[in-house]
C-alpha cells in the first residue's frame, strides 16, 4: 500500500485489508446461514458496472474514463491482485491500468465466466472465473486464469460503484473445473 508520498504502508494496508475482507466474509457467512436476505437487487447493475471495468480493461488504449466510472474514486478503494496491493482510485489508475495494464500489454482480452452477484441493502459483492489473453509490449502472448472478488457500494437509486477488487491465479487443476 502507498501512502500519500508513495510509501509502502504494509501493515496499515494488511489491517484495512482484512477489515473490508472480514466485514465481506461476515455477510456471506450470514447470507449462507440466512440471516442475511439477499436478493437480485442490483445484480443487474452490478453485472453492467461488470461489463464497465472488463470494458475498460480490453480497450486499446485502456479507458481510463471508464474506469472511473466504475469505482468510487475514494481513497479507500483497494486492488489486492499477484503483484501486491493498491490502496486509492489514483494509485489504481496509475499503478494498475497505465502502468501495468498499458505499460506492458498492447492487446488485451479479459473474459469473465460464471458471474455470481449477491447483494443487500447498500452492499454488492461479484465473484467470477476469468480468462486473461493478451499480448506483451515484446510481442510474447501472456495467457493467465484467475478468480475475482468484487465488492460494490450503491451510492444511490440502480447506482453501484467499485470500492474493492480482489484477484488471484487459478492452479492448473482449477482452469477446466467448472465453480461448484
Amino acid at each position: 500500500m502507498r501512502g500519500s508520498r508513495g510509501r509502502v504502508l504494509p501493515a496499515v494496508g494488511l489491517f484495512l485489508a482484512l477489515t473490508v475482507l472480514g466485514i465481506a466474509c461476515d455477510a456471506m457467512a450470514a447470507a449462507a446461514a440466512g440471516g442475511l436476505q439477499t436478493s437480485n437487487d442490483g445484480a443487474d447493475e452490478i453485472k453492467a458496472m461488470i461489463a464497465k471495468y472488463v470494458d475498460a480493461v480490453n480497450r486499446e488504449p485502456v479507458d481510463l474514463a471508464l474506469a472511473a466510472s466504475v469505482w468510487a474514486d475514494s481513497l479507500d478503494d483497494t486492488l489486492i491482485f499477484p503483484l501486491g496491493e493498491i490502496r486509492g482510485w489514483d494509485h489504481i489508475k496509475q499503478d494498475f491500468y497505465q502502468r501495468i495494464m498499458e505499460g506492458r500489454f498492447s492487446e488485451r482480452t479479459l473474459t469473465p465466466r460464471d458471474i455470481e452477484v449477491h447483494a443487500s441493502g447498500d452492499c454488492g459483492w461479484a465473484e467470477f472465473t476469468w480468462r486473461f489473453v493478451a499480448t506483451g509490449k515484446d510481442g510474447a502472448r501472456v495467457e493467465t486464469n484467475g478468480r475475482e472478488t468484487q465488492i460494490y457500494r450503491k451510492t444511490g437509486p440502480h447506482h453501484w460503484v467499485l470500492v474493492h477488487v480482489h484477484y488471484s491465479s487459478l492452479s492448473p487443476a482449477e482452469i477446466s473445473k467448472p465453480r461448484p
